[in-house]
This record gives structure tokens, C-alpha cells and sequence, in this order.
């Protein structure tokens, strides 16, 4: 979905059952029927109207109203059963002509696949497939933190003022994250990597 803010709130505020539950309901007069709707959602969206708002090279035209307006109109329990939202800022030019080799695809997809092998392997007897269909009490027992991982979460938790919904969407990341590098446990660079991920969380006007 291009342009999120830009479509109908009714629209959007509609995503967030078959989001959440994999799941789409359709209610008539006579009767409600329901379909799986098991979805992966990449949406982006501008961060104010003018299109510059926190650009290094050009001044935004808009006022911290209208960016606080444009913004909220994803609200915030949508933005909780979203994953992962990030910033991607402009490009420099330097960063556009250069020829500057990066990892490639083939290698990027064999680590995905190794992820994605590792988490098979973990939930094999339990019906499910990968992180992101952890239930709460699979979070928790698979996503255990060490000390440090909790002040992490503890300090995200309280500053951003998050959710239990944004808080188990943080904790599946990072074991996300975890898998991705071979990692048995959760370590703190995983949850701080995890919380970084949440770029709207911080909405600060």
C-alpha cells in the first residue's frame, strides 16, 4: 500500500482484525462469513505532507499540526500489529552513482532460508511454521531474555510508552534477528536492533 495516510481511516482501521487474527469477517443482514486472509503488509508513506519532513537537504513547508495530523492518521493499534516500521532516508548522490559492491541476493536469500529452516525445526510439533505465529505463551517461552535484554525492553517499554501488542512484535523480531544470525539465544544487540525497528513508535512532534 503506497501512500498509507492516504487512504480511507475506515479502510485502514479495517486491516487491523485480519492482521491480528489471520482472518477476514464479512457481515451482511442475513449473515457474516468469514475467510483466511494470511497477509503480508508493506505499506510506506511519506513522513508530512510536503514530503521533507526531518530531510537533510530540503526544509519541510509544514507545520508540527498538519505533521502531526498527516501522521496520525495511522493509528496507533494499526501501527502496533505492524513489525517493523523504519525511516529510509534520501539517498546522496555519491550513494547513487557509486559502484560500491553490496551482499548479494543469492547470499541474502541462503541466510533467510537457513532462518527459516531453524524455525521449521523449532515449532515442528507445534503446528505453527516461523516466528511470526508464535501465540503469547510461545513468546514467551521461546523469546527468554538475559538481563540486560530485559533492561532494554523495560527502558523501550516505558519510554516509548508501548503496548503488550509492540512489546511481543519487538521480541519476535529479535528472534528473528537471532535466527538469522545462527544464534541459539537472544542477545541484548538483537533486542536493541529489534526496538530500532519501531521508527513510529518515536513520533515526536
Amino acid at each position: 500500500m503506497d501512500e498509507l495516510p492516504e487512504f480511507n481511516r475506515n479502510v485502514l482501521e479495517a486491516l487491523r482484525q485480519p492482521l491480528e487474527d489471520k482472518v477476514v469477517t464479512i457481515s451482511r443482514a442475513a449473515a457474516a462469513l468469514s475467510y483466511p486472509a494470511n497477509f503480508m503488509l508493506v505499506a510506506a508513506m511519506n513522513p508530512c505532507p510536503c514530503g521533507f519532513y526531518g530531510d537533510s537537504s530540503k526544509q519541510c513547508s509544514c507545520t508540527p499540526l498538519q505533521i502531526q495530523r498527516y501522521q496520525s492518521k495511522i493509528s496507533g493499534p494499526l501501527l502496533d500489529r505492524i513489525d517493523i516500521h523504519i525511516e529510509v532516508p534520501r539517498l546522496e548522490y555519491k550513494e547513487v552513482a557509486g559502484n560500491q559492491p553490496g551482499e548479494n541476493s543469492a547470499s541474502i536469500r541462503a541466510r533467510v532460508e537457513r532462518a527459516r529452516q531453524i524455525q521449521r525445526e523449532r515449532y515442528k510439533s507445534l503446528g505453527i511454521n516461523c516466528n511470526a505465529e508464535m501465540s503469547p505463551k510461545l513468546t514467551k517461552k521461546f523469546c527468554s531474555l538475559d538481563k540486560e535484554g530485559q533492561d532494554l525492553i523495560r527502558k523501550a517499554f516505558t519510554q516509548l510508552g508501548l503496548s503488550m501488542r509492540a512489546l511481543d512484535r519487538i521480541l519476535k523480531v529479535a528472534r528473528t534477528i537471532a535466527d538469522l544470525e545462527e544464534s541459539q539465544d537472544i542477545e541484548p544487540h538483537h533486542v536493541a536492533e529489534a526496538i530500532q525497528y519501531r521508527t513510529l513508535d518515536r513520533r515526536v512532534f
